[in-house]
C-alpha cells in the first residue's frame, strides 16, 4: 500500500521562501582582489538644503531664559523660524558661487542689489544668530563695561534713559521688526529700528541708521506671544533681565577698535 504523503509544515515553507528572497536581494559578492566600494554619502535631511550657512546651536539650553522667554518659544523660534531662514538662504544662493562664497556680512552690505530672498533670509539668519548671543540666563549677563556705560551716559544721559528710549523704539515699530542699539560710523551710539528682517548692516537702511549692532531685540510676535500675548511693552521691559551685557560690551569694544 502506498505511503501517504506528509505535508511540509507551513513554517518550513515560509522560511525557505524567505531564504530564496534574501539570496535574490543580496548584493553581489565582490570578485577576489577587487577594491571594496565606498559607502554612498548620506543624503541631506529633507528641508535642510546643503549650503554654506548653518543653524548655530543655542549658547544655552532652551529653558535657560525662563521665565523671561519660555522654553516652547525658544524651541519654535530657534528650531523652526531660524532654521527656515537658514534653509531658505542656502536655497537662495544655490548655484551662485559669487554669493555662496562670501561672508554673510558682505552680502548684507550690498543687499540692495541682490535677490529679495537674500535680503529677507540673510537678515533673518544674521539677526537671530546675533539675538541668541546677546542674551544670557537671568542673573548671569553682568553689567555694561565702564567704556560702554560711559558712552551710553554721554549719548543718552543715563542707562535708565537709554532703556526708555530703546523700549519706546520697540513699541513704535509697526508690525514685525527689530530694535537696535548701534555704534554709528561717527562714534555715536543711537537707538534705531528696522522692519521685517532688515538690520543696520544693510545698505537699504537709511544712512543715519546704519552702524554696528551692539544690542538688538526681536519684536516679531513669534518672539514673545506665547508668554506675553499682545503685551509687547511688558516683553520689552522684562527683556533686560536676560541681556548679556558682557557680550554687548565685547561688541562695543570691537566696533570701536575697528574705527581706529
Amino acid at each position: 500500500m502506498a505511503r501517504a504523503h506528509r505535508a511540509e509544515p507551513l513554517t518550513c515553507r515560509v522560511l525557505g521562501l524567505l531564504t530564496v528572497v534574501a539570496v535574490g536581494l543580496a548584493p553581489p559578492v565582490a570578485a577576489q582582489g577587487a577594491a571594496p566600494q565606498a559607502p554612498a554619502p548620506p543624503a541631506p535631511a529633507v528641508g535642510s538644503p546643503a549650503g554654506p550657512f548653518r543653524l548655530p546651536d543655542l549658547p544655552y539650553p532652551e529653558t535657560a531664559l525662563a521665565p523671561v522667554i519660555d522654553a516652547e518659544t525658544m524651541r519654535l523660534h530657534h528650531g523652526a523660524h531660524h532654521r527656515a531662514y537658514v534653509n531658505n538662504l542656502n536655497a537662495a544662493v544655490a548655484g551662485q558661487p559669487a554669493l555662496a562664497g562670501q561672508p554673510l556680512e558682505a552680502l548684507l552690505a550690498r543687499v540692495s542689489g541682490l535677490p529679495k530672498a537674500v535680503r529677507d533670509n540673510g537678515g533673518g539668519h544674521w539677526n537671530h544668530d546675533f539675538f541668541w548671543r546677546i542674551m544670557a540666563p537671568p542673573g548671569t549677563g553682568g553689567e555694561p563695561s565702564p567704556a560702554l556705560r560711559a558712552a551710553i551716559e554721554r549719548d543718552f544721559g543715563s542707562l535708565d534713559a537709554f532703556r526708555r528710549a530703546f523700549e519706546a523704539a520697540g513699541l513704535r515699530q509697526f508690525g514685525s521688526g527689530w530694535v537696535w542699539l548701534i555704534l554709528r560710523p561717527d562714534g555715536q551710539l543711537a537707538v534705531t529700528s528696522t522692519p521685517n528682517q532688515d538690520n543696520p548692516l544693510m545698505d537699504v537702511v537709511p544712512e543715519a541708521e546704519r552702524g554696528t549692532p551692539i544690542l538688538g531685540n526681536d519684536v516679531w510676535e513669534h518672539a514673545y506671544y506665547l508668554t506675553y500675548r499682545n503685551r509687547r511693552g511688558e516683553y520689552l521691559q522684562k527683556w533686560w533681565d536676560v541681556v548679556n551685557w558682557r557680550e554687548a560690551s565685547r561688541r562695543f569694544a570691537a566696533a570701536q577698535a575697528a574705527r581706529r
